[in-house]
């Protein structure tokens, strides 16, 4: 265990929990697969993306954009004041796409065939940029958290290699990160018939990005908060207060987007034309976006643990919202339904967990945290 974490244990009430949702998420997804997504889903061919794709993926991926927007500011952009938490937001990044990887296996069946996207080539679809980008980055992220391990293990000469492709890897993981968060917004450019003009738009991909921005940097603020308090160490209040004003700076550059965006193809009146999608678009942007980012403009709140909490849970409710929205006004319709079974509930539960759970073994048992300490 870490000289950091020494005064926390793995054994504990939380862990107990996380471990009872981790084996009901194995027997959702045993079920799953023993039955098929008939019996263990309410999934149809009018809603073939439900819960998973929407919380473990859409979602999920966006906030996951924390690894990539930490290490670029550290690397390329030279704010060293945020090297601290660099590892930690690759940590988070890194569990995150391992996740997704395993809600897209449960999700697609299969499992003993994950690999076949990889050798049998579909170019034209999207489908197969997205599988192709997350499984490269995803070995990015592992990559870029080895020296983690290569350092508890005292693996110096296989440290020092690794360490001098840093700058590539870094390059590699900005690229994949662009493409594949832009491509899940062109899912839906194939069917703008389907989606209300509020969500479906050209520059879909472009508006995927630059949320996952937001979402993926209030995110890191959400973990460095949470995780202080959890193994006991000092807040690092600067450095979150410079990560609520990078997070308030991309939500405006979100809102200017999504706005002229809306404005020029004349679909800003839906908005207010109180039909459910307009009330669900109000509440999100309004909710998700415009509210956070008043407040962490604010040099009170930006300085606060508390309001910087607060207002990255709003924004991680706004991509949620944002998300699910898109996803699931793109389906459902026409008298169309969908609500999850628990067993869906169950896997997304089980996922969840499963992240929280190997967060805190790598910060118990690898050095994680140390340049933190250090700079403290």
């Amino acid at each position: 265990m870490n000289e950091t974490t020494k005064k926390v244990s793995l054994l504990s009430f939380g862990t107990l929990i996380l471990l009872i949702f981790i084996a009901l998420g194995v027997y959702s997804a045993v079920f799953r697969f023993t039955y098929g997504l008939g019996a263990s889903t309410n999934l149809s061919d009018n809603v073939p993306w439900g819960l998973w794709v929407a919380f473990d993926v859409l979602a999920g991926v966006a906030l996951a954009a924390g690894g990539f927007s930490i290490t670029a500011a550290v690397y390329i952009f030279n704010m060293k004041k945020y090297k601290p938490i660099a590892r930690p937001a690759i940590l988070t990044a890194f569990i995150g796409y391992s996740v997704v990887l395993i809600g897209l296996v449960i999700d697609i069946g299969q499992p003993l065939r994950f690999w076949h996207p990889l050798v049998m080539w579909q170019h034209r679809s999207v489908m197969f940029e997205v599988v192709w980008c997350i499984t490269l980055y995803s070995t990015v992220l592992a990559l870029e958290f080895a020296p983690a391990v290569l350092e508890r293990l005292k693996l110096d000469f296989l440290l020092k290699i690794l360490k001098f492709f840093t700058y590539p890897l870094i390059i590699a993981g900005i690229v994949l990160s662009f493409l594949h968060q832009s491509s899940l917004g062109g899912f839906f450019l194939i069917m703008p018939t389907r989606l209300t003009n509020l969500w479906y738009s050209p520059n879909m991909p472009y508006l995927f990005y630059v949320s996952a921005i937001a979402g993926g940097l209030a995110m890191v603020s959400f973990e460095s908060i949470v995780s202080a308090w959890a193994f006991k160490r000092k807040q690092e209040t600067d450095i979150i207060s410079g990560l609520g004003k990078g997070t308030a700076i991309t939500l405006l550059i979100y809102l200017v987007l999504k706005i002229a965006d809306l404005a020029y193809r004349g679909a800003l009146p839906l908005a207010f034309d109180g039909s459910t999608a307009g009330r669900m678009f109000l509440f999100e942007v309004g909710l998700g976006f415009v509210v956070p980012m008043i407040l962490l403009f604010l040099r009170p709140v930006r300085e606060s643990v508390g309001g910087v909490l607060f207002s990255a849970c709003l924004v991680i409710a706004g991509l949620f919202l944002n998300r699910f929205n898109t996803n699931f006004f793109a389906q459902l319709g026409n008298g169309v339904t969908y609500f999850p079974t628990w067993r869906e509930i169950g896997v997304t539960l089980g996922l969840i967990a499963l992240g929280v759970f190997l967060y805190r073994l790598a910060v118990l048992y690898l050095p994680v945290l140390h340049e933190a300490e250090t700079e403290h």
